[in-house]
């Protein structure tokens, strides 16, 4: 059987606000018990017993989560499709909660927190392909930035109502708040349409391709836009661990530090209006090389950062670029995907990003072990010139592409 278009409407009909329920408010509403549980997590796993170590670790199991289940996430969305992997991830994730909420030991907060980050995999991957089944291409870049900015709303918005929250009932409490908010995002996953109904009575016809013949039929595209998504991934990634450590290194204090991060989550949320307008309009490579190229320059200035003032001049330029990128890797993601095999390949494209994102903070990391932070952090600036110039050429190639298909 031939594989059919989505036939998502015309642009002359379509406006962007016409799926703003149904595709960005359960993932602020998600976001928002993210949000909350961040910047305590380690507290909480300190709280059950656990060291420096330890506590690091149970915080990175959210990434490990995510990274591990890219690939059968997105095997399972192109059998159950986007709204019913939703509403799963959703109820799954209200566990997750409940049990990191009482969990008695490390051991089971841990296997809360790897869960927890698995759903959220889940998540993202049926948003992005519900988006491509709704949105026209000439809107796609717009969508897919004010996704990726939802998501930023809620991971604002969350720590301070879970500031709130810990001051009236403790920190245990922010894990009930995430709980809600999954429970409402997923019934509000319940109410959106099933777009992908017809392609996945296709695919059943087909038979369901493996992830392994879908991934091996477009590793061309893996192998060069697939990587440059890494360079995105862990350019984006390095931010939370480099500033903080370099923050903490010339004695900047907590409070001080929140801040910093507080104006440049602002200006990140500010930048992805003209983000995602300037992708649609302009193409591709005009956002995705400056994301790579703001922490390129950003890394290298930051030794010469002494004091409060020069750091926040350093994250606003970083958190400039990744505002302006907003939604990039899932847009690239949604240009690239083939028809039948969607969801498969979307799963890999996943597995790219999540590659990079875990990458980064290994590669300052590394560094750091053997050289002073500074030089760990000029080093990673140099790579991520030499990414940035890969992730140019590469979406300049596919901007091309797009406009002699177009």
């Amino acid at each position: 059987m031939k594989a059919t278009q989505p036939n998502p409407p015309t642009p002359g009909q379509f406006a962007l606000r016409s799926v703003a329920f149904e595709a960005f408010g359960p993932t602020i509403v998600n976001s928002i018990g993210h949000g909350a549980v961040l910047p305590v997590l380690a507290l909480h796993a300190g709280d059950l017993g656990a060291g420096v170590e330890l506590a690091a670790l149970i915080v990175a199991l959210l990434g490990v989560g995510q990274l591990v289940t890219s690939l059968p996430a997105g095997a399972l969305v192109a059998r159950i499709g986007e709204r019913r992997m939703l509403v799963g991830c959703g109820l799954v994730d209200v566990v997750a909660m409940l049990i990191a909420w009482q969990a008695p030991s490390t051991t089971l907060l841990a296997l809360a927190v790897l869960l927890s980050g698995a759903t959220w995999t889940g998540f993202m991957l049926a948003r992005q392909g519900f988006l491509i089944e709704a949105v026209p291409p000439t809107h796609r870049a717009r969508a897919m930035s004010t996704l990726g900015a939802s998501h930023r709303v809620g991971l604002f918005i969350g720590p301070l109502i879970g500031a709130g929250v810990i001051h009236l009932w403790g920190i245990p409490a922010v894990f009930v708040l995430a709980a809600a908010t999954s429970l409402i995002a997923a019934v509000m996953a319940s109410m959106m349409r099933d777009l992908g109904h017809e392609s996945r009575q296709e695919q059943r016809a087909e038979g369901h391709a493996s992830v392994r013949k879908v991934l091996l039929a477009h590793r061309r595209t893996l192998l060069t836009l697939g990587v440059a998504v890494i360079v995105i991934g862990a350019s984006r990634s390095v931010r939370g661990t480099l500033l903080p450590l370099w923050s903490d290194h010339i004695g900047l204090n907590g409070t001080e530090t929140s801040l910093i991060f507080a104006v440049a989550a602002a200006v990140d949320i500010v930048f992805f209006v003209p983000g995602g307008w300037l992708m649609d309009k302009r193409g591709r490579a005009i956002v995705a090389v400056p994301v790579v190229l703001a922490v390129a320059i950003g890394a290298i200035l930051l030794p010469l950062a002494t004091n409060e003032l020069a750091v926040l001049g350093v994250a606003v330029l970083i958190a400039a670029g990744n505002g302006l990128g907003s939604g990039i890797v899932m847009t690239i993601g949604a240009d690239t995907a083939p028809v039948l095999g969607r969801s498969q390949f979307l799963g890999g494209w996943r597995l790219c990003g999540d590659i990079g994102n875990t990458g980064g903070p290994l590669v300052i990391s590394a560094v750091a072990a053997f050289a002073p932070l500074a030089a760990a952090s000029v080093t990673f600036g140099v790579l991520a010139l030499v990414g940035a110039a890969w992730v140019g050429f590469w979406t300049r190639r596919l901007d091309a592409d797009r406009a002699s298909s177009g």
